[in-house]
């Protein structure tokens, strides 16, 4: 088998150019397999927002004032414009637009493991092995790769599915195939953001492009050695589409975030949270599928934790309160900017916005000689949606008084999935075949939320 050396390459081009940082696979290797697509497109995209850590329903979307103080939100809650529906006071932005989302606050499943919660609510089906560490890795691709898999590659070759900084870690596309993976893309409020892997800017000098056309034909020589199950019969058409995709106005101008006002991307914040919740929305007016935003940390630093609030969480003692008042205000801007921005576009019925983490907090606060928090609880928690053509401006579901499970309407990760796939034009009953070729659905259970629709 040839060696990138002994191709006439070097491992440095090899590495940072050839490979065009897409799973360690060619573009071309990623729109081959993703033109097998089993379903007509539709132009609808879904935006999540996936609250890593797991979000307290108590202190955002699910206050209980009423509750005995050792359970009760350290924070007050809000009226919003939705009569009846009352929200965290660090969410005034969110409370001016109430009537552009829904709540479900009786979401819920049963592991309390960050990693396998995450595989639930991401790909809809539980591990078969439990792992406490939260080291566990998904057996089936999550709903961004069902996506990428189904709906294939637009017309425009946009990426179908993008993850923003980063992609969620306990899910993978496994039998599907690396080129399924979200492509992540890092953080768009960093200076000069560009994509890994993609030259977005269109150089004059054609010879440099010409250049890199030359390296990805000798890359996927490479690959159609190396790969001996590749489909290679239309690799000259797929190379020239990867080409076609490294080049498109389309594709640079969706990540070109300097297109837009300044007014706006101060609207939006500049930070991870905000300046990647604007480049979701481009992306999805561009065709692409799947947004995932990874939303950890709004920025780097001691003063940020994610949300994950038990005690002593990132090893910082004091009142977990703190790091909320710090993270909560971050989340609401982004998150306002981006349902204000949908819907002034009249994008609301292509675009569907989704906020959920892998489950909710303890009802009971925890407390010891270092501080207090809330632990892990997916009995109950809460996720918001906005747009999609679905109803908006209710609350769907409710919890006890203590917030501790669903007392009306509960819903699983599966429901909200089966929400999110009819959304995509994707059925949920359809099967995928398994390593072993063995048809698994992609939901084995869950329907739409009716409430919703």
């Amino acid at each position: 088998m040839p060696t990138p050396e002994t191709s006439g390459i070097s491992r440095r081009q090899f590495l940072t150019l050839g490979s065009l940082a897409v799973g360690g696979l060619t573009l071309s290797d990623v729109l081959r397999a993703r033109a097998e697509s089993t379903v007509s497109r539709r132009d609808t995209s879904v935006v999540m927002l996936y609250l890593h850590g797991g979000a307290s329903q108590l202190e955002t979307y699910d206050l209980k004032m009423a509750a005995p103080v050792e359970y009760r939100s350290v924070f007050r809650p809000i009226p919003t414009n939705v009569p009846g529906m009352d929200i965290c006071e660090l969410f005034p932005q969110q409370a001016k637009i109430a009537d552009k989302f829904s709540l479900v606050r009786s979401l819920n499943h049963d592991v309390g493991i960050h990693s396998d919660g995450g595989i639930i609510v991401l790909t809809g089906k539980r591990p078969t092995v439990l792992d406490p560490a939260s080291l566990s890795k998904s057996e089936h691709p999550d709903f961004g790769s069902v996506a990428s898999k189904l709906r294939g590659v637009t017309a425009e070759a946009a990426l179908p599915y993008v993850a923003i900084p980063q992609a969620p870690y306990m899910t993978r596309p496994t039998y599907l195939g690396l080129h399924h993976a979200a492509f992540a893309v890092g953080d768009p409020s960093r200076q000069g953001f560009q994509p890994p892997g993609l030259s977005l800017a269109r150089p004059a000098d054609v010879k440099l492009l010409d250049d890199r056309r030359a390296l990805l034909s000798q890359f996927d020589q490479f690959r159609r050695v190396a790969d001996a199950n590749s489909h290679v019969g239309a690799t000259d058409n797929f190379r020239d589409l990867a080409f076609q995709m490294l080049t498109s106005p389309k594709t640079a101008a969706a990540f070109d975030l300097k297109q837009e006002d300044d007014q706006l991307r101060d609207r939006y914040g500049r930070h991870i949270w905000g300046q990647g919740c604007l480049l979701a929305r481009r992306l999805a007016e561009a065709g692409t599928a799947v947004i995932n935003l990874y939303i950890n940390t709004p920025k780097d630093g001691p003063d940020f934790t994610n949300w994950d609030d038990h005690i002593a969480n990132a090893g910082r003692p004091g009142h977990f309160a703190g790091y909320m008042q710090t993270r909560l205000p971050y989340l609401d801007q982004a998150l306002s900017a981006l349902i204000e921005d949908v819907f002034a576009r009249d994008l609301d019925r292509r675009i569907l916005i989704v906020v959920v983490g892998e489950f909710g907090r303890t009802p009971r606060i925890s407390q010891n000689s270092t501080g207090v928090g809330r632990d892990h609880w997916p009995q109950a928690y809460t996720a918001l949606v906005s747009g999609g053509g679905l109803k908006m401006g209710q609350v769907v579901g409710a919890t006890n008084s203590k917030a501790e499970y669903p007392t009306e309407r509960p819903y699983s990760p599966q429901d909200l999935l089966a929400t999110i796939y009819r959304h995509l034009g994707i059925d949920p009953q359809f099967s995928l075949n398994d390593f072993s070729g063995r048809p698994v659905p992609i939901l084995n259970e869950g329907a739409p939320i009716r409430e919703l629709i």
